[in-house]
């Protein structure tokens, strides 16, 4: 068991797809190439497995594009 650390491999099977959502960007930025407009952040991996990190959750702000 380990303490402070989340399980996020299973929950990367659950998580959404940034490709899918309307709020995901490209930054064009190489140190962090990818963004999301709705939480308004920049990051080096995609933006909801940076929500799983933090939140240790789905992201709630996922829109599926038009």
């Amino acid at each position: 068991m380990s303490f402070g650390k989340k399980d996020t491999s299973s929950v990367q099977k659950r998580a959404t797809n940034c490709w899918q959502c309307r709020y995901f960007k490209i930054t064009h930025e190489p140190t962090h190439p990818y963004g999301c407009s709705a939480m308004g952040f920049k990051s080096k991996s995609l933006p909801c497995f940076e929500v799983i990190k933090i939140e240790g959750s789905r992201c709630l702000s996922f829109s599926v594009k038009p």
